[in-house]
């Protein structure tokens, strides 16, 4: 059998080989064309159980070398260790909507349309959850789907569909159980699992099933379970170094200190009187990182509980059981609260993948994968099918330790939102050693803003912007070029986004925070 074109429809450059520098009947044909053992042992395509958070950063694991607070992850890392972790997994653009958008459909935000917080996921487009439905897989959403703002009505691809308007609340949240809404006393994090067990307990046997659930926490402001509220107050959290190193930063960096967004402003409500550059202000800084890192307990507890349903009835190895996040999050560094900039804070996530019958246990998958390359990855393992309306490429391989073509680089965007004033228009360009990213204005015009450029090899915190460094200029030309190559490449051309208005220092409005 022919092996699959890895490059997507719309054609993502550029790819390496790593080792030289619709139905159920497809079940057994994809066995075969991977050729694993198991092949004959599975009479029918796996499940599916996706759980996303908001705004995790990559750190905010037990199994992550150095983790953030030194949190502990038992059930996420379970998943870990009995399957595979991605270490370098990102997104392509550092922001809710548009990469919630991204996980599901495969494919960039130029191209799914979900460029901000307040648009919806398209009715039409394609997602795996409505692929697998029409497959006879019985799919489930359950918990934050923020996309549309205000809006709470069953998205197609779902047979059940239990979520909210706009960000939720972690105490009593009105929520629309499969069309009646009512308010859900209790944590957000344990209803919304409870609901998903019920449906898991609930639905009938004999079809495949595939759940998302979305989960709140570590979304501000951050509101841990009585029970971890106290997990972290031992522990010393000082401002990050890089919060002070922004002599070679671009000057809007520092003109967004004292913001919303800054580490110097309201810590989303943790701060009473800012800007706060005080020493004494460390404390509200340790109170923000604490609540933020022990929301995520309450996340882990979750994951074990559905852990544990699937393991009773017997479901749990022939389900594809992924852990992941929608974007990172800035704790400080450069002077950054937030996510949304293409620093590594903001743009790395946590991903977590286990599902015996394909993926080795312990597995560490190192090359850089993209929220885009779920999507077809979960069609590769369920169907056999590649996803044409894909941007991304399918992991299958990789977590399976194979041999195969992967990317080089890849593309990253944002668009400047009036709601939140205090990033500019960001496109980028990441490889394995070396990031660039400029700050377009969006009539078209310059550049206004000072690119950045960072060798990661040497500089993995980005403490040293190279961009105006003359002894790199020949490197600050090949990724200006390679950043045009994937800008055309993915379809982003002619290159639509909004006015760069400034940073400004006026606070959000209150219900979108």
């Amino acid at each position: 059998m022919s092996k699959p074109d890895i490059r997507g429809s719309h054609g993502t450059p550029p790819i390496r080989d790593r080792n030289s520098g619709r139905n159920w009947a497809h079940a057994i044909i994809f066995f075969s064309f991977l050729g694993l053992s198991f092949a004959l042992k599975a009479a029918t395509p796996p499940n599916v159980v996706f759980i996303l958070t908001d705004d995790q950063r990559s750190d905010a694991v037990g199994y992550h070398p150095k983790p953030l607070l030194g949190i502990k992850t038992p059930n996420i890392d379970k998943l870990a260790q009995e399957g595979a972790r991605f270490s370098n997994m990102f997104v392509t653009s550092s922001l809710c909507s548009p990469s919630r958008a991204s996980f599901l459909s495969g494919t960039y935000a130029h191209t799914h349309g979900v460029r901000d917080n307040f648009t919806d996921y398209p009715r039409q487009l394609q997602s795996f959850p409505m692929l697998l439905r029409q497959a006879d897989y019985e799919t489930a959403y359950i918990g934050k789907w923020h996309m549309g703002e205000d809006d709470d009505s069953k998205r197609p691809g779902f047979d059940y569909w239990v979520t909210h308007k706009g960000q939720g609340k972690y105490y009593d949240t009105t929520l629309n159980l499969n069309g009646k809404r009512e308010v859900v006393k209790g944590y957000y994090t344990e209803r919304v699992t409870d609901i998903a067990l019920d449906w898991l307990q609930q639905r009938k046997p004999g079809r495949p099933f595939a759940l998302v659930v979305g989960h709140k926490a570590p979304h501000g402001p951050f509101i841990p379970e009585p029970k971890y509220e106290n997990t972290y107050q031992h522990v010393r959290v000082p401002y990050p170094v890089s919060g002070f190193n922004l002599k070679s930063k671009p000057q809007w960096v520092t003109e967004r200190l004292d913001t919303w967004h800054g580490i110097y402003g309201p810590l989303y409500g943790f701060r009473e009187d800012f800007p706060d550059r005080s020493a004494e202000a460390m404390l509200d800084f340790e109170r923000f990182v604490r609540a933020y890192t022990a929301t995520i307990n309450s996340v882990d507890d979750s994951v074990g509980r559905i852990y544990q349903h699937l393991a009773k009835t017997g479901e749990l190895d022939n389900t594809l059981f992924v852990f992941s996040s929608d974007n990172g999050f800035l704790m400080g560094e450069h002077g950054m609260i937030d996510k949304r900039t293409m620093h590594e804070e903001s743009i790395r996530v946590p991903m977590v993948v286990r599902y015996p019958r394909a993926i080795p246990a312990g597995t560490v998958v190192e090359e850089q994968v993209l929220n885009i390359d779920l999507a077809p990855s979960v069609m590769e393992f369920t169907l056999g099918t590649e996803m044409p309306s894909a941007q991304g490429l399918s992991w299958a391989k990789l977590a399976m330790g194979k041999a195969t073509k992967w990317r080089e680089s890849w593309l990253y965007e944002y668009n400047y939102e009036s709601q939140f004033p205090y990033t500019p228009n960001v496109r980028g360009v990441r490889t394995d050693r070396w990031k660039y990213t400029q700050y377009p204005h969006g009539d078209g015009g310059p550049l206004r803003h000072m690119e950045e450029l960072y060798d990661l090899k040497n500089d993995p915190q980005e403490l040293n912007n190279l961009a105006n460094n003359p002894a790199f200029r020949q490197r600050l030309k090949s990724m200006r070029r390679m950043l045009a190559e994937q800008l055309a490449a993915s379809g982003a051309l002619p290159d639509k986004m909004p006015i760069d208005e400034g940073i400004k220092e006026a606070l959000p409005e209150e219900s979108i925070r």
